[in-house]
């Protein structure tokens, strides 16, 4: 069986939760359900690889997070996943101002490279703080002005729709081996 290598690079402000993501990520699924206390990945240990096998093939995804040095910018990616803290405002408007600007002039393939966005720390979503809180609606809103492929969001710390996140995250970049690639056909999608 063919192994296919997938590239996955999380985008992002330092402290929005990519790291605690992958890390949950990495414990297995067994733990995507905060059962055990997360064991932070150290961000010279990247690319973090998993190895998974489905009907479709062997597959090896590396991810790499923007807390590596500035190699980052030579990758080619095959998916990228701008991530966005929920519970603070600033973090969605970097997202739009800084980080979506930065994938198109900094990878040529921009137009081609599928790109997710995805709301971390949904754990921290409260009523109390209206005014820096992101609904999901909002952030929808914010991933089609993007023309993203797909808004999804989790918790890493609770597991909440960790399950769902990852999963969607596998099948757009196991798409992106296929003839038709794992861009969306238009307008973005709530996982």
């Amino acid at each position: 069986m063919e192994e296919h290598t997938i590239t996955v690079l999380l985008l992002g402000d330092e402290g929005c939760g990519k790291s605690t993501f992958l890390s949950r990520i990495s414990q297995g699924r067994q733990n995507f359900h905060g059962t055990r206390p997360i064991t932070l990945l150290r961000d010279i240990d990247q690319p973090f690889v998993f190895e998974i096998r489905s009907r479709k093939g062997q597959y090896r995804f590396e991810f790499y997070d923007t807390s590596s040095p500035e190699t980052w910018k030579l990758l080619r990616p095959n998916l990228v996943v701008v991530c966005f803290d929920i519970s603070q405002r600033l973090s969605l408007i970097n997202l739009q101002r800084v980080w979506i600007k930065e994938f198109r002039t900094t990878f040529a393939a921009g137009d081609v490279t599928p790109v997710l966005v995805m709301g971390l720390k949904r754990d921290l979503r409260s009523e109390e703080d209206p005014n820096g809180i992101i609904y999901p609606q909002e952030a929808y809103n914010v991933a089609q002005e993007m023309r993203a492929d797909k808004y999804m969001e989790c918790s890493a710390v609770t597991g909440e729709l960790l399950t769902e996140v990852f999963e969607d995250i596998c099948k757009t970049a196991v798409d992106t081996t296929t003839p038709d690639g794992g861009q969306s056909e238009g307008g973005c999608r709530v996982m």
